[in-house]
């Protein structure tokens, strides 16, 4: 299955907690590719793709981090007005629902994005049949 692997961890909610991971990462020549987060009272909620995912595993494992993992989809999408609305189009049409979309930083002249849906299968299989293009572990290398 053509996805990729987004690391999930849950932070306690204070300044600097972020911060850490980052720099952990960083020292170790992990590039975080793609991130969001969501922040309630008492946690910090980091979901993010590695451009070493199972090293940055090995690493935040390591240093004591739960750490959780889910396959999503990482597509490009048209860089144009409503060049969104082709992918989500076509999820809608199936009857997927998006669980939570976030972009990609630096990639160039393409806009990619990272899809959360269940189920992947039927996603994926939607977007390659419609020639969205599906990014897998070359996405750790953009």
């Amino acid at each position: 299955m053509k996805t990729v692997k987004q690391i999930d961890l849950t932070l306690i909610n204070k300044p600097g907690q972020l911060y850490l991971v980052s720099d952990m990462l960083g020292e170790n020549k992990i590039n975080i590719i793609a991130c969001y987060f969501t922040s309630q009272e008492k946690e910090v909620n980091f979901h993010f793709i590695a451009s070493d995912p199972d090293k940055a595993i090995n690493v935040l494992k390591t240093a004591g981090y739960k750490i959780g993992t889910k396959e999503v989809i990482a597509c490009e999408i048209p860089s144009h007005p409503g060049g969104l609305t082709a992918v989500l189009r076509l999820l809608k049409d199936v009857d997927i629902n998006i669980d939570y979309i976030y972009s990609c930083f630096g990639t160039g002249n393409t806009t990619v994005v990272i899809i959360g849906v269940d189920p992947v299968d039927k996603a994926l299989k939607v977007m390659e049949d419609n020639w969205i293009r599906v990014l897998g572990s070359d996405l750790y290398h953009i």
